[in-house]
């Protein structure tokens, strides 16, 4: 069988087990959604929140049914999934690929949470990290970015106002709703309305958002917004190409899929604002993003120091990142080696995909948006680059070819 052949195979599997599944499942993160935590005055303890989270994450045994955790429809994985079926009906327009485009838009938007400037997402699970606690529901800039985007394809596909009116409001949520942490380059957006952390790879997604937005309505407000967010994190990046996660001592480390996200929020910043100041920054952060998070049998690393653990969300930030940066054609024999690699070692027999591989144990549990949504998103840039639509491109980025042919001057966004 051809790596084509192969790749084609794995990934009908793959869709199979989500329609099947109907896009719903459990997450790493989601351990505090079991009943039995609900009245334990314990749920209280920020130490006994995180440890919780942290064993349902790492232990490689599922005792979610045990716990009574149900399945359910995470916002992120949704946009995931909407994105996915966007890509793949680009090139093959079948009804039930747009049947699926319209279910999940319509489902989004029926998950946003209320009460805030604009629409917003966050995640179905209460959820503690290091830093902070949220609170089930609680927006973030990480969904509402991946949500709004995936609303914006749905849109440039059905023409459906309402979509790209939702995605369009998430904008006055990054502005109005999340804090900033300024810098003498410019500032980093806060990850949700409750805390002042500097999540790098967070901060550029609201960047990266707006610059997309502004091809739709024209407001030079967020472009302006977009720069200065964009500037201070690329003043942080360092001489070898690379990037911390963020800006607190504890966030010191260099990961794939987050370096992936930078790259990428880059890129379709100056691919929206035509604004080519960071060409450099890009080109030196894929040469390093390249060059230490994949063995040359096609294992994808986590950290750029050492290979365990795999993780599923690597590969398949790979495929999105190089296509966003037009990077496929002249990398396609690593694509095609690191999917291979992951189709063997990370796939199981009923098509869905495994969450980690440790140096002494594999984690097979079937995350729904960690796994199966990040898969099915890299595989739709695999084929929408395979099979590109000249036409149909050519109709959707109409919207930024006619008045953003001439470059943006930089004085007038700063």
């Amino acid at each position: 069988m051809s790596i084509q052949n192969k790749i084609s195979s794995s990934f009908n599997n793959l869709r199979l087990y989500c329609e099947n599944e109907k896009f719903k499942g459990w997450d790493p993160y989601d351990g505090l959604n079991s009943p039995f935590f609900k009245f334990n005055p314990l749920i209280f303890i920020r130490f006994f929140r995180l440890a919780t989270i942290q064993f349902f994450k790492k232990f490689p045994y599922n005792l979610r049914t045990l716990l009574l955790i149900n399945k359910g429809y995470n916002p992120k994985g949704l946009g995931l999934f909407l994105t996915s079926y966007c890509n793949l009906y680009k090139f093959e327009k079948r009804p039930e690929y747009l049947e699926k485009i319209n279910f999940l838009a319509k489902k989004i938007i029926e998950l946003q949470t209320q009460g805030y400037a604009g629409a917003c997402w966050g995640y179905n699970f209460d959820w503690q990290s290091r830093v902070f606690f949220l609170k089930k529901g609680t927006p973030t800039i990480v969904v509402t970015s991946f949500v709004s985007y995936s609303l914006m394809d749905a849109y440039d596909i059905t023409k459906n106002e309402d979509y790209l009116k939702t995605a369009l409001s998430s904008c006055e949520f990054v502005i109005q709703n999340l804090n900033r942490t300024t810098d003498e380059n410019g500032f980093i957006f806060s990850y949700s309305p409750l805390d002042n952390t500097s999540v790098f790879n967070a901060s550029l997604l609201g960047s990266r958002l707006l610059a997309r937005a502004y091809s739709y309505n024209k407001n030079e407000n967020y472009l302006k917004i977009a720069k200065q967010s964009v500037n201070s994190v690329v003043k942080n990046q360092k001489d070898d190409g690379s990037w911390l996660f963020g800006k607190a001592s504890m966030q010191n480390w260099v990961d794939s899929f987050h370096t992936g996200y930078k790259l990428e929020c880059i890129s379709e910043y100056q691919k929206y604002s035509r604004d080519l100041s960071y060409n450099n920054n890009i080109d030196l952060g894929l040469k390093y993003y390249l060059e230490n998070f994949f063995l040359e049998d096609g294992t994808p690393k986590y950290y750029d120091k050492k290979v365990y653990p795999i993780d599923i969300h690597c590969p398949a930030q790979l495929i999105a990142t190089l296509h966003r940066l037009s990077k496929i054609e002249e990398n396609i024999f690593l694509v095609e080696k690191v999917l291979n690699w992951t189709i063997d070692n990370m796939q199981d027999k009923n098509g869905c995909f495994y969450y980690q591989i440790k140096n002494n144990h594999s984690i097979k549990i079937p995350y729904i948006r960690w796994g199966q949504a990040w898969m099915m998103y890299g595989f739709s840039f695999y084929f929408l680059n395979k099979h590109s639509d000249s036409n149909f491109n050519a109709d959707v980025n109409k919207n930024i070819s006619n008045e953003l042919v001439d470059c943006i001057e930089l004085k007038s966004i700063i």
